[in-house]
């Protein structure tokens, strides 16, 4: 079974593991995530997708599932793969996401 992602425009594409690696290495990159710690999350997700059965998988249900791992990974790499996954246009956007990450107190004291 081919497994197919639908892109934010409707596009359909084949799941592309090594597109997915490529991703994750960038927001880990510079970072303590290691390579086998990326292989890992897209072994995950991989299996994870692959268990559902289904021939389809949003691009943004994908993103959400590397956004839970990295969440709990590492905070830098999961803002730096949240503001290209969610489109942040600008610093409002970021410092948004950053009161929810940490929580009351931040972000309030401009």
């Amino acid at each position: 079974m081919k497994l197919m992602v639908v892109k934010r425009d409707g596009e359909r594409e084949p799941f592309d593991r090594e597109k997915l690696r490529t991703g994750l290495a960038r927001a880990c990159a510079k970072h303590r995530v290691s390579d086998e710690e990326i292989e890992l999350i897209v072994d995950e997700i991989e299996a994870e997708l692959r268990e559902r059965r289904r021939h389809e998988v949003t691009s943004r249900r994908v993103g959400d599932m590397v956004l839970f791992r990295l969440r709990q990974l590492d905070m830098v790499a999961y803002l730096r793969f949240a503001s290209v996954y969610r489109q942040y246009t600008d610093v409002d956007q970021f410092r948004s996401e950053l009161v929810k990450l940490a929580g009351p107190g931040i972000g309030n004291n401009r």
